[in-house]
C-alpha cells in the first residue's frame, strides 16, 4: 500500500491533474475523485488488529491554513483500513504533514464528542494514496520512497559518516525527533502486546538530572534494548518527543536503533545490539564513560544489585545471577526452573516434585549440596519466556519473591515431610517493578564471577546422579494424623464427619462435616477472585483493572464547565503543571463550606477534571478523595464504574442500582469521623463491599465435590478482602494459602487434607433447581492470622 514519503519538500511529488480541496467545505456529498486534503498529524491513534491481516487506525490532521478556525471547522477525522494502516502506524509520525486522495467522505460519529469536524475521511484498497513530509525533512532527496527499517537506515547513515547530535533531557521538545545518551535508572523486560509488537518502558536520566520515561515499540524481542541492570548505559537515535500528562516521554518513531552499554565504571566499552551496522566511534566511548562516572557519584546504581542465595532472606523481592540447571512444566500457566549460584542459603529451601520424563536438563548435584539448588516458580506471562531458556545458560531474574512456607511438599525422608517453613522462589505474572527474566550473554560482565564460583566446584560433584533421584522421586503421601490436617473447623455443629458421596446422596438443606482434598481451584490467577458484593440487591461484580478505571478518568476530564458552587466552596483552581496540549484541563478541589466551618475540610475533598494517577496522588496525601464531574453546572460523583472514593491506597465502588446520589447542604450533619461509610451515606452510596470468591474442587476416596469459598473466605485466608484489593502482601498470603492446600505439580496423594463444615443449599437457574455447596466455619492452619473487622458477605 502507498504511503510515500516526500524528502524535499511540501508541494513536490505530488500528480499535478490531483486538486486539493479544503476541510471546511468538505461534505458527504462531496465528489472526492482526483480530489485531495492536506494537513498537519495532529494525533495518531493506535494501531488495532481485527484480525489476519485486518487492522483499523485512527488519525486526525488539521489544515495549516485553517489554524484560527475552530477545530470543528479546520479537523478532520482519517479512518483507515486494512494494509494501510499498517503501513501508516510505521511510516508516520506525530507533526508529520500529510496529503491523502482516494478518500471517502462520512458522517463522524464522534462529532459531538470529539468536537471535530462533521465527518471523517475513510482510506481503504488500492485507490487510496498518502503522500508524507516528514516534520524533520532533509534537503537531500528528491524522490518520494517507502521509508526503510532501522537497521538499513543505520547502514545509509553510517557509509555517509553522518555526524550525530545527542540532545540532553533537560532540553527535550514536545513533537521532534532526537537522538539522546542516558543512564537507565528501571526498566521492564519486554511483554508481548495485543498487537503484532512487543514492547518495553524504561525511565533514563543524564547530566541534567531530567527523569524521563522512555516506551519502545518493536516487532521482534531481539530488537529491543540489551539492558540487564539499573545503571545500564542507552543510546537512542530518532525517538519521537511527546507530551504525556503533563511531562515529556519518549517513543520509538521511523528509524529507530538503539545500542546499550555496562554502566559499571572501568568494564570494557563494548556495544549491545542486535543491529548488523551502526556507528560507534571514540567520541561516543567517552560519552560512555563520562555517564557512567556521573552515575556512580550520583549513587544512581544499586551498589549490590543482585543478592546472592547465600544473602536472601524470607518475604523480599530481589534480583537473581545464576545459572540454569534444568526446567519442567508444571502446567499452562507455571513452569520450574531448577538454578544455582554456587552460594548456600541459610534457610531450608523448598523442593518441587517433577515427573523425570518432564525434566529437561542434568540437575545433578550431591545430596549434601541440596541447597544450593533453588526451585524457582515461573508464573503467567514470564512461562513463554522461560520455556526458550536451554540448561546451562545464564539467567538474571528480576523481582524474584522469596515465600516462605510457599507449599507443603514432603520428602523421601519421613521426617522432613513438613516443608512449611521452607524458602520457594517465586516469579509472579506482570511486569511491575520491572519482574521479569532473560538470559545473560556468556561473556557479559556480570557473570564473570558468577563463572568463577561455580568452576571451583569438583567434576565428582556436578555429575553425581544421586541428586536427580532426589528430584524425581515420588514423596510418600499424608496421613490424617491431626497435624497434618491443614485446615480447622470453627463451628458448634455436633454432627458426624461423612463421605463427599454421602454429602451428594443426602442433598440440601443440610450441614456436614467432611474430610477432603483440594483436586483444583478457580480462578487460577487470584486476583480475579477480589470481587465488589452489594448487601441490598445481593449482586455481585468484579473489580475494574485500572485500564477501565483509567478510562472513566479520561472521559470525565471531557466535562469543562463550572461547577455550581451553592454550598460548596472552590478552594483551589490548580492549572496543570507544565501545561499540557490541553490548557483548558485543569484540577478543581472543592470543600465543604460547612466542614471548613468546622475545621475539618481537608477531611472531605472533591476532585474534578484528574486522571486517574493524579487522583491516587492526592489521596496519598489527603483522608478522603471523591472524584466528581459537574453535569449542567451541579457538581456530582462520577459515574459508579469507577471508584467513588479513594482513601491512601484504598478505592471504593459504589452500586449503581441501589445508590441514589446526592450532594446537599446537609452533608455530614452529625458525622464526628469520616470514613468509607459515612462518606457513602452523605453521597446517597449504597457501598459495595470487596470479598473473596472461588471454586474448590474437593475429592476423597468416594468421589469428587465442588465447593463454593465465599462467605467464610476471610477468615479462612485470615486476610481482609479490602486489604487484598490495595495491598501485595495480603495477596500473596492468599497465594501462599492455596500452595500449601494444592502445591504446583503435585500429585494428588501430595496434597494435604483438610477437616471443612460444608452447607448445602437449593439454587433455582432457569426453573431447573440444583444442589450447591459452600464452605463455612473454616481456617487454615500455619497461616499468620490478619485482622479483619469488616462483616462479611452473605451467601443469601
Amino acid at each position: 500500500m502507498p504511503v510515500l514519503v516526500v524528502k524535499d519538500g511540501p508541494g513536490t511529488q505530488v500528480p499535478a491533474q490531483l486538486q486539493r480541496i479544503s476541510i471546511p467545505l468538505l461534505s458527504p456529498t462531496s465528489d472526492c475523485t482526483g480530489k485531495t486534503v492536506k494537513g498537519r498529524v495532529v494525533h495518531k491513534g493506535p494501531l488495532v488488529s481485527m484480525g489476519e491481516d485486518n487492522y483499523v487506525l485512527k488519525t486526525v490532521i488539521q489544515e495549516d491554513s485553517q489554524q484560527n478556525m475552530s477545530p470543528e471547522h479546520s479537523s478532520i477525522n482519517i479512518i483507515l483500513f486494512g494494509a494501510l494502516a499498517k503501513d501508516y502506524s510505521e511510516s508516520v509520525s506525530q507533526g508529520d504533514m500529510l496529503l491523502v486522495t482516494g478518500f471517502t467522505v462520512g458522517n463522524s460519529p464522534t462529532a459531538q464528542k470529539d468536537k471535530l469536524h462533521a465527518c471523517n475521511l475513510q482510506l481503504a484498497g488500492d485507490d487510496a494514496w498518502m503522500y508524507v513530509w516528514p516534520s524533520t525533512v532533509s534537503s537531500r532527496a528528491s524522490v518520494p520512497r517507502k521509508r526503510t527499517s532501522p537497521a538499513s537506515t543505520e547502514v545509509t547513515k553510517a557509509a555517509k559518516v553522518v555526524k550525530y547530535t545527542y540532545v540532553p533531557l533537560s532540553d527535550l521538545k514536545p513533537g521532534v525527533v532526537v537522538n539522546v545518551y542516558a543512564v537507565v535508572t528501571f526498566f521492564k523486560q519486554p511483554f508481548r502486546t495485543k498487537g503484532t509488537d512487543y514492547c518495553s518502558t524504561l525511565k533514563i536520566t543524564d547530566q541534567s538530572n531530567k527523569k524521563v520515561g522512555c516506551t519502545i515499540f518493536c516487532d521482534k524481542l531481539e530488537e529491543h534494548p540489551k539492558i540487564f541492570k539499573m545503571g545500564d548505559i542507552i543510546r537512542l537515535h530518532r525517538v519521537k518527543t511527546q507530551l504525556f500528562n503533563g511531562a515529556i516521554s519518549l517513543l520509538t518513531s521511523h528509524g529507530f536503533s538503539v545500542v546499550t552499554f555496562d554502566g559499571m565504571v572501568g568494564s570494557p566499552v563494548v556495544p549491545r545490539t542486535s543491529s548488523g551496522s551502526f556507528k560507534f566511534g571514540e567520541e561516543d566511548c567517552q560519552v560512555v564513560e563520562a555517564l557512567r562516572t556521573w552515575a556512580a557519584n550520583q549513587s544512581l546504581v544499586p551498589a549490590e544489585p543482585c543478592v546472592p542465595l547465600s544473602a536472601v532472606q524470607p518475604k523480599t523481592y530481589f534480583d537473581l545471577t545464576c545459572q540454569l540447571l534444568a526446567k519442567a512444566p508444571v502446567d499452562s500457566s507455571c513452569t520450574l526452573l531448577k538454578v544455582w549460584d554456587g552460594s548456600k542459603c541459610p534457610h531450608p529451601l523448598l523442593d518441587v516434585f517433577v515427573e523425570p520424563n518432564t525434566l529437561e536438563g542434568s540437575p545433578t548435584l550431591s545430596k549434601d549440596m541440596a541447597n544450593l539448588t533453588a526451585n524457582v516458580l515461573v508464573y503467567d506471562n514470564h512461562v513463554e519466556v522461560a520455556r526458550q531458556f536451554k540448561p546451562g545458560s545464564y539467567l538474571r531474574i528480576y523481582n524474584l519473591h522469596a515465600v516462605p512456607g510457599a507449599s507443603r511438599l514432603p520428602s523421601n525422608d519421613s521426617g522432613q515431610s513438613d516443608q512449611t517453613g521452607h524458602l520457594g522462589f517465586h516469579l509472579h505474572g506482570g511486569t511491575s517493578y520491572g519482574r521479569g527474566l532473560r538470559v545473560l550473554p556468556e561473556d557479559s560482565p556480570d557473570i564473570l564471577d558468577l563463572k568463577r564460583i561455580l568452576e571451583t566446584f569438583s567434576e565428582s560433584d556436578i555429575n553425581d546422579s544421586s541428586m536427580f533421584e532426589v528430584w524425581s522421586t515420588p514423596p510418600e503421601s499424608f496421613g490424617t494424623a491431626p497435624d497434618e490436617i491443614a485446615t480447622e473447623r470453627t463451628c458448634d455443629h455436633t454432627v458426624e464427619q461423612v463421605s463427599l458421596a454421602e454429602v451428594k446422596s443426602r442433598g440440601p438443606p443440610q450441614m456436614f462435616h467432611i474430610q477432603a482434598q483440594l483436586k483444583s481451584y478457580q480462578p487460577q490467577r487470584l486476583y480475579q477472585s477480589l470481587k465488589l458484593f452489594c448487601h441490598k440487591c445481593k449482586t455481585i461484580r468484579d473489580v475494574p483493572d485500572d485500564v477501565t478505571v483509567g478510562g472513566l478518568f479520561s472521559e470525565a476530564q471531557k466535562d469543562v464547565g463550572p461547577c455550581n458552587n451553592g454550598y460548596w466552596t472552590l478552594v483551589l483552581p490548580l492549572p496543570r503543571e507544565p501545561p499540557s496540549e490541553s490548557p483548558s484541563r485543569t484540577l478543581t478541589l472543592l470543600m465543604s463550606s460547612q466542614l471548613m466551618g468546622k475545621g475539618k475540610a481537608k477531611e472531605l475533598i472533591f476532585l474534578k477534571g484528574a486522571t486517574l494517577e493524579e487522583t491516587c496522588r492526592i489521596a496519598s496525601a489527603y483522608s478522603n478523595i471523591v472524584p466528581v464531574t459537574s453535569p449542567q453546572g451541579t457538581m456530582t460523583p462520577m459515574d459508579l464504574s469507577a471508584p467513588f472514593l479513594f482513601r491512601g491506597t484504598k478505592r471504593y465502588y459504589g452500586c449503581k442500582q441501589c445508590s441514589q446520589l446526592k450532594v446537599g447542604e446537609s452533608l455530614g450533619e452529625g458525622v464526628e469521623v469520616w470514613d468509607e461509610k459515612s462518606v457513602a451515606d452523605a453521597l446517597g452510596v449504597q457501598l459495595l463491599q470487596y470479598g473473596l470468591l472461588m471454586k474448590l474442587e474437593l475429592q476423597d476416596g468416594t468421589g469428587s465435590l465442588e465447593a463454593l469459598l465465599w462467605r467464610d473466605a476471610e477468615s479462612f485466608f485470615h486476610v481482609s478482602a479490602e486489604d487484598a484489593a490495595a495491598d501485595q502482601e495480603a495477596q500473596d498470603r492468599v497465594q501462599e494459602t492455596m500452595d500449601r492446600l494444592c502445591p504446583p505439580g503435585s500429585s494428588t496423594a501430595e496434597r494435604p487434607w483438610m477437616d471443612l463444615c460444608l452447607s448445602a443449599y437449593t439454587v433455582e437457574e432457569n426453573g431447573q433447581r440444583r444442589a450447591c455447596y459452600q464452605i463455612c466455619h473454616t481456617d487454615t492452619r500455619g497461616t499468620n492470622t490478619h485482622t479483619h473487622p469488616h462483616a462479611t458477605p452473605s451467601d443469601t
